[in-house]
C-alpha cells in the first residue's frame, strides 16, 4: 500500500478533534497557568490533557544597515545556560503584537526600527502549551539606550548571518524562534 498524499485526506479535521468535557486549573503562576482537561476522543473514549496556558509572545529579527543581525545572550534558568537568541518578550493582556515587538526591541536593545513586517506566527511547543510567537522583521534601525526590566540581564551584539547560521549548525544556537528566523532570513537572501 502506498502512502496517501495530502489531497487524499478528508476535507475537514472533524474526525481528529478532541472535545473538552471538563477541566481544572492545576496551578496559576505569574503568567503561566497549568491546566488539566478531560477530553472526549474521536473514538468516544476519554483522556486527560495537561497543558500550559500562555499569553503569547513576540520575537524580533533586527537587521542593521550592513546586514548584520542584532542578537542577545541571556541566561535561561530552566536550561541552566546562557543562550544566544533574537530579542523577544511576552504579550501583556490585550496588547497588540506589533506594539509589543516595538516595545521589546527598544527595551532590550535600545534600537528603534523604521520598517516592520510580520514574518509569521509559530507555535513552539504544541504538545503542551498554547504559546504562540509572532515573529517580526525590524529594519531601518536607529540606536538608543536600552531600558531593561529590573530582573533582566543580557548582552546585546551584532553578528553576520553566515556566522549565526554556523552557530545553528554546530549547536551553539539552540533556541527555536531564533533558528526559524535565521533560516527564514538565509532563504530570503538566497532567493534575491
Amino acid at each position: 500500500m502506498s502512502e496517501k498524499s495530502f489531497q487524499d485526506l478528508a476535507d475537514t479535521d472533524d474526525h481528529l478533534v478532541e472535545k473538552r468535557v471538563s477541566g481544572e486549573d492545576v496551578y496559576t503562576g505569574i503568567f503561566l497557568k497549568m491546566k488539566r482537561d478531560t477530553v472526549l476522543l474521536p473514538d468516544g473514549q476519554q483522556a486527560l490533557r495537561e497543558y500550559l496556558e500562555h499569553p503569547g509572545a513576540v520575537a524580533i529579527l533586527p537587521i542593521l544597515k550592513d546586514g548584520r543581525v542584532v542578537v542577545e545572550r541571556q541566561y535561561r534558568y530552566p536550561i541552566e545556560q546562557a543562550v544566544i537568541e533574537i530579542p523577544a518578550g511576552k504579550l501583556n493582556l490585550g496588547e497588540d503584537p506589533l506594539l509589543c515587538a516595538q516595545r521589546e526591541l527598544q527595551e532590550e536593545t535600545g534600537y528603534v526600527a523604521k520598517r516592520w513586517s510580520k514574518i509569521r506566527r509559530i507555535h513552539p511547543v504544541i504538545s503542551y502549551s498554547t504559546e504562540f510567537i509572532d515573529i517580526y522583521l525590524a529594519e531601518g534601525l536607529t540606536a538608543g539606550p536600552a531600558r531593561l526590566d529590573a530582573e533582566e540581564f543580557l548582552d546585546v551584539f551584532a553578528a553576520p548571518l553566515e556566522e549565526l547560521i554556523e552557530w545553528v549548525e554546530n549547536g551553539t544556537i539552540t533556541d527555536v524562534k531564533t533558528i526559524i528566523s535565521l533560516y527564514w532570513l538565509d532563504r530570503q537572501r538566497r532567493l534575491r
